[in-house]
């Protein structure tokens, strides 16, 4: 490692550099620190040059010449700190605003190298390089900046406490560019301080940092500048460091977002039928993002447009009594999301709040100490209502208000504790969850992660008629989870408490009434780049489930095999035995389950999930046999155009009579035309048959229908100079059929245009 000299204009050494001075001495080199905020001899001091860059991912600014330097020297998947396969460099410098970030990635044959243009987060499939920091030096987290060989942007946070888990719902405002050449590619990225959150003080900083590229060929090979090693469980901490950023300032980093939304939205209020044609909305709207400091944000959104722009993907909802889970993709709840997880349950789930008028929301951490605030009205008050043999929907005809206020501290390396607070309240209804959760490392292998929280319930008298509940319900929740985890291996064990009058009306907590049990494990073994499967192992694991009245809901037993190699090829691969109680029997289910990837060309991935086996027919209370194949393809016909394609199937069946078919089609086509400017195309296709003989029913009006089809397509063109500054426009309709209707009828249809425009203030 060569030791970089400071461009500073005093001559004096301060501490940092000494320290980095009798390293390069000494020798002395480490791959882990012990305390957070102690600088490690693989800490360079990083560059700093008052000359900012042309972002065109051409090296031609002589400001390159005099940055921090560090090669991607070591390949960790699927080796192991080995030797990289190809050279890399990477290159940083910075200025009293932005970090400026340049990669050399070399290539022996560069006619290989993958690249398409990408809308933002969907370039995994390419080539790309980047960066990963942590700007707290807790080695608890950090922020990811990923740009592909044509300039495509992707950017996460991450968070290390225990395991390396992302969250790919973050964004930023941030320059990239890519450029391919003869010699492999060249990535330029110019990251704006107030993108990141980072401690304030006036004094030189530490920063872990690694620089890392993703080389996909016959086998995906993870590159990168530090040499990382499986047994320590802590991955940041096994970063290089950076040295220096001495009174950075994020800016004003106040930021305005207008929003104009347009739409207009067409039922049949009788199908068949004649159309009713809406009037044309009209909402303007405001988004303001406030960077009080460094490391404390406030969010602000009046009158916003929290319409989805792409619809979900499909997921089929025959034969299950258990609402279906639909991600946040709605960018006011998505800054400083994480803020608000907590350790075992999902208590916030701000896809809840469905059309909210105003919302606030204050996120930040100072040292050790990360907090987050947020209030808002919601005029669809619907919320889960648990249960031990299923959950529903409960929806509230009126307005009401939402807040949810979470508070955590670290402790030590790798210790935290938090508490959670969630409300909401309407005229004669209110739901409020107190939890305290927390992590505790028993050694460098073992943590225990624990949660606990009390809810209290007033139901109003629509609820209590619909769903047979109380006016009050009060009761408590517990999970606590231990683990062990090595380079080849790991054991789990958890157990859970969860009331029958316990509600998470904010977030998605679907069961209720249960004490459950977990003991499972999982053995990895390892293998080299050129074998034919560089990596395998099984993993399994026993569970048991009681009601709060100690009679048994379940025991499960699972093993599962699991293989990867050449092609990109993955498959997870298992039996599943469970005795199972529903509807007042109990029930033996037995099944084999299946999923495998690969990519027989550069440019397509095939898959499919299988399932097969004995499964209960919830309908009618009885046990029938299931076949489940879940096929997709996505493929990258050219760099413009994608096709993403995937089909569910589903059937039932008992004493070899068909109880129902079910399939689904979700076909998506984007055609990029440059880096900012997309067409995107979705048809999604669902088709049930059920055979109504073969149903239990005591009425003639709970007759299901023989055939129920269903769709709905979208048409949305989207020019995106950054993720708040956007224009869209697109064409939405979807229709249906019934036993009642000779064919399928479209019954809804809306136009929609936006528009928004963020100030950087």
């Amino acid at each position: 490692m060569s030791l970089q000299k400071p461009l500073a204009k005093s001559k004096r050494f301060s501490l940092p550099y000494k320290k980095l001075l009798f390293c390069a001495l000494t020798g002395l080199f480490t791959s882990s620190s012990v305390f957070a905020q102690e600088i490690r001899c693989n800490s360079q001091v990083l560059a700093e040059i008052n000359q900012p860059i042309s972002v065109d991912g051409v090296l031609d600014e002589a400001s390159w010449k005099n940055a921090t330097k560090m090669e991607l020297e070591y390949e960790n998947n699927p080796g192991e700190g080995i030797p990289a396969p190809v050279k890399t460099e990477v290159y940083f410098y910075h200025d009293a605003k932005s970090l400026y970030v340049a990669f050399k990635a070399f290539d022996p044959e560069p006619s290989k190298i993958r690249a398409s243009l990408r809308d933002r987060d969907a370039l995994w499939a390419d080539d790309n390089v980047g960066i990963i920091v942590d700007t707290f030096n807790d080695e608890r987290g950090g922020f990811e900046f990923f740009v592909n060989p044509l300039g495509a942007q992707a950017d996460m946070k991450m968070d290390d406490t225990n395991g390396w888990n992302e969250d790919a719902s973050w964004d930023a405002i941030w320059d990239s560019a890519g450029k391919i050449t003869d010699f492999g590619y060249v990535v330029e990225m110019s990251i704006p301080f107030s993108s990141l959150r980072f401690p304030e003080n006036d004094g030189e900083k530490i920063w872990n940092i690694a620089g890392w590229r993703n080389y996909p060929r016959d086998v995906r090979m993870q590159l990168a500048t530090y040499k990382r090693d499986r047994n320590i469980k802590c991955n940041l901490c096994q970063f290089q460091q950076i040295v220096g950023l001495k009174d950075i300032k994020s800016g004003n980093n106040f930021q305005l977002t207008p929003t104009l939304t347009m739409s207009r939205q067409d039922e049949k209020p009788n199908v068949p039928g004649d159309w009713d044609e809406g009037n044309v909305d009209i909402e303007p709207g405001l988004d303001i993002r406030w960077g009080i400091t460094q490391d404390i944000i406030l969010n602000a959104t009046i009158n916003p447009d929290f319409s989805q722009v792409e619809a979900d993907a499909g997921q089929l909802d025959v034969n299950n009594t258990y609402s279906l889970f639909f991600p946040e993709k709605r960018p006011f709840f998505l800054d400083g999301a994480s803020y608000f997880d907590t350790t075992n349950f999902n208590f916030v789930h701000t896809r809840n709040i469905a059309e909210p008028d105003v919302g606030l929301k204050l996120t930040g951490k100072n040292n050790e100490h990360s907090y987050g605030v947020m209030l808002a009205n919601d005029n669809n008050t619907s919320f889960l209502m648990p249960g031990n043999q299923g959950s529903d929907l409960a929806t509230l005809d009126e307005e009401s208000r939402v807040a949810i206020a979470r508070y955590k501290v670290d402790i030590g390396e790798r210790n935290n504790i938090g508490v959670l607070m969630t409300h909401r309240d309407a005229d004669d209804y209110n739901n409020t969850l107190l939890s305290v959760d927390g992590t505790y490392w028993l050694s460098q292998n073992d943590n225990i992660r624990y949660q606990v929280a009390r809810s209290e319930t007033t139901n109003p008298e629509l609820v209590v008629e619909d769903f047979d509940v109380a006016e009050e319900q009060n009761d408590q929740a517990f999970s606590v989870n231990y683990a062990h985890s090595t380079r080849d291996y790991n054991l789990r064990a958890n157990y859970s408490n969860i009331g029958e009058d316990f509600r998470a009306d904010l977030g998605f907590q679907s069961r209720s009434n249960i004490e459950r049990v977990v003991l499972g494990g999982r053995r990895n073994y390892y293998g080299d780049s050129d074998d034919t499967f560089n990596r395998w192992g099984y993993f399994g694991d026993w569970d048991k489930t009681y009601d709060q009245d100690g009679n048994m809901l379940e025991e499960e037993y699972e093993i599962h095999g699991n293989l990867q190699g050449k092609k990109q090829f993955f498959t997870n691969f298992g039996l599943v035995h469970r005795e199972r109680f529903y509807d007042g029997e109990y029930f033996n289910e037995n099944q084999f389950m299946m999923f495998a990837k690969f990519k027989p060309l550069a440019n397509v991935e095939v898959g499919n999930f299988f399932r097969i086996g004995k499964q209960i027919d919830f309908a009618n209370t009885r046990l029938g046999e299931v076949l489940d194949i879940e096929p997709f393809i996505e493929w990258d016909v050219n760099e413009h155009l994608n096709v993403d394609f995937r089909y569910n199937y589903s059937q039932l069946e008992f004493e070899d009579s068909r109880i129902f078919t079910a399939h689904q089609s979700d076909i998506r086509i984007g055609y990029q035309f440059d880096m900012r400017s997309i067409l995107k195309f979705v048809v999604q296709y669902t088709d049930i048959e059920r055979n109504p003989e073969l149903y239990n029913y005591e009425n003639i009006d709970d007759r299901p229908d023989k055939r129920s089809r269903y769709f709905s397509t979208q048409l949305i063109y989207s020019y995106k100079i950054n993720p708040q500054t956007l224009f869209f426009v697109g064409y939405s309709d979807g229709g249906y059929q019934d036993d009642n209707l000779d064919q399928l009828e479209r019954n809804q249809r809306t136009i929609f245009t936006k528009f928004s425009y963020a100030w950087q203030l």
